[in-house]
């Protein structure tokens, strides 16, 4: 393989990684900790 091919494949694997990362965050198990600062000032 060329080494641009290389270059692309790991960066879309990064990019991948950190997709499906920060999606996991956002819905998965880990979500049931963050807070929600609108929340706790109300109006």
């Amino acid at each position: 393989m060329e080494t641009t091919t290389l270059i692309a494949i790991f960066i879309s694997g990064l990019l991948v990684s950190f997709t499906s990362y920060a999606l996991y965050t956002a819905f998965g198990q880990p979500s049931q900790q963050l807070r929600y600062p609108f929340e706790e000032h109300g109006n």
